[in-house]
Parts: C-alpha cells; sequence; structure tokens
C-alpha cells in the first residue's frame, strides 16, 4: 500500500504504471465510495513526518471511522509531489511549507489550494565540530538548501544567529542578498534531502526538520541553533488541486489532520518540540 520513490526514473515507471489518464475523473474519485464503500485518497508524502501522521490516521482506524481510506506514495525529494499532483496520480501531497508552496505556484502555474497549517518543522543548524554558530572559523563553508524558499529560510537563521547579514528588502532572500559576511563564511547550496550527509565536510548544515529527523538527528538536543516557532510562517500544509478542495475525501482529510488525537499524537510522538501542531 506504501510506495517508496527515491529517484526520478523510478517514480515515472511506477507512476506510468498506475494512471494514464492524467488525473482524470479525479473529483468523482474523491465524492464517490468505492466498492468498500469508502473513499479512496491518495496521498504524496515524506517519510518522516508526514506518512507518520497519516499511517498514525490508518492504524488507529480514524480514517476508517471517517470513511476514507489513505493510500500514501513516499517521496524523497520536494519537486516529484507536486509534479505528481498536477498530473493526477495523487489527490493530495502532504511534505510542504507554505512558502515553497507559494514559490511552486508562482513558478509552475498550478492550479492548486492548501489546507491550513497542520504543524511546524524547526529549522535547524548542525554540526559536528561546534557547539555554536558563534564559533564558526573564517573562511568556514556552511550548506543550506538550494531551493529558493527553504534557502532563504536557512539564511534567515544564520542571521538571526548573527552570522551574516541581509539586504532588508529582501522579500525572499537568496545568497545574493548577503551584505555583510565578517567571516567570509562560504555557503554552499545543495538539495535539502543530502545536507545531513555534509556534516562531516563542513562547518555546519543547516537541515529542514523532516530530513533532520530521517537522519537520525533530534532539532532540540542535536541543533546547534534553532529557529523560532512562534508566528512561524513555514507551516506545513495539505496541497490539492483547486478543482477538488470541496470534495468530501479532501475535506475529511484534512479535518482528520487538524483533529485533537492528530495534536495529541504529534506532541506525544515527538516530546521535544521536533514537531509543533499549528492548529
Amino acid at each position: 500500500m506504501k510506495k517508496l520513490i527515491a529517484t526520478a526514473a523510478a517514480a515515472v515507471i511506477a507512476l506510468s504504471a498506475c494512471s494514464s489518464d492524467s488525473g482524470a475523473g479525479a473529483t468523482e474519485s474523491l465524492t464517490t465510495p468505492n466498492a468498500d464503500g469508502v473513499i479512496e485518497v491518495r496521498v504524496g508524502a515524506s517519510p518522516t513526518p508526514h506518512a507518520e501522521i497519516l499511517d498514525y490516521l490508518e492504524s488507529s482506524g480514524l480514517a476508517a471511522d471517517a470513511g476514507i481510506k489513505i493510500v500514501v506514495t513516499e517521496f524523497t525529494d520536494y519537486v516529484l509531489p507536486n509534479e505528481t499532483l498536477e498530473k493526477g496520480d495523487i489527490d493530495a501531497n502532504y511534505f510542504q511549507h507554505i512558502p515553497y508552496f507559494d514559490q511552486q505556484v508562482a513558478d509552475q502555474g498550478y492550479d492548486f489550494a492548501h489546507s491550513v497549517g497542520i504543524h511546524i518543522e524547526p529549522f535547524g543548524a548542525y554540526s559536528e565540530t561546534l557547539s555554536s554558530l558563534a564559533d564558526l572559523p573564517d573562511g568556514a563553508k556552511v550548506s543550506i538548501p538550494n531551493d529558493p524558499s527553504n534557502g532563504g529560510r536557512a539564511l534567515l537563521l544564520l542571521q538571526d544567529q548573527g552570522v551574516l547579514t541581509l539586504d532588508a528588502d529582501a522579500e525572499s532572500p537568496t545568497v545574493l542578498d548577503i551584505v555583510d559576511n565578517p567571516k567570509n563564511i562560504e555557503i554552499v547550496e545543495l538539495e535539502a534531502a543530502i545536507l545531513p550527509t555534509t556534516l562531516p565536510d563542513v562547518s555546519a548544515a543547516v537541515i529542514n526538520g523532516n530530513y533532520a529527523l530521517e537522519a537520525g538527528l533530534v532539532p532540540a538536543t542535536d541543533a546547534i541553533a534553532l529557529e523560532n516557532p512562534e508566528d512561524n510562517p513555514y507551516v506545513n500544509i495539505v496541497a490539492y488541486r483547486s478543482a477538488d478542495a470541496d470534495t468530501e475525501g479532501i475535506t475529511k482529510l484534512v479535518d482528520l489532520l487538524t483533529s485533537e488525537d492528530v495534536r495529541t499524537f504529534i506532541t506525544e510522538t515527538w516530546p521535544n518540540g521536533e514537531l509543533i501542531p499549528a492548529f
């Protein structure tokens, strides 16, 4: 029932096999029960923590009680889940925060909508050699995500920690917006998924919460710096095609993900603030 897609090539093969009509009839499937009397909702998700939360809805019986069946497809990158949603091979995805969603919609022209915030994963800086970003040596290498929204988020964390200064007029900062870099820090931009593997080769890495968790890192204890979760705009949401926003399948999925049961599951499963409910 769960399918792990690790590479673009594997995804193309797998998804071509399961769908050939590029989403035709998707809305009907989200409103009409199947032969078992339930509405099947196909959701793409990052393995940790998103798929874990969705699995809880299934294993706890909450999904069944609501009359839906959640079929999870796991993705280990940040590009394929939206491409796959656009093609109609899944009905929703749960992996991204609002700034990334907004950037993708603007860049790709997706006709998507999204839910209210589900949870926040505090962004953190990690190091195998330092206990504080203040200890970065001159010319140190710091790896950050290479996508615009998460890269900007990493740079803002570095600014908050006094490592560098960004142009105050930059709404979505990039390395080109660094106006003061007193230690001549070298910013290494890489795919977010591989950032944990760079720790032996850099002085510090700024890592997305889900990839930190997948790598066995505990933000509350392992991070040498964490962003402030209060009023944090980087809330994770469920995305779906705009035409499906009011369908029974999507409505029930979002209702479950913003339920008190899920709030309790998040706080008990990640008790050290690795995940924070946003509803």
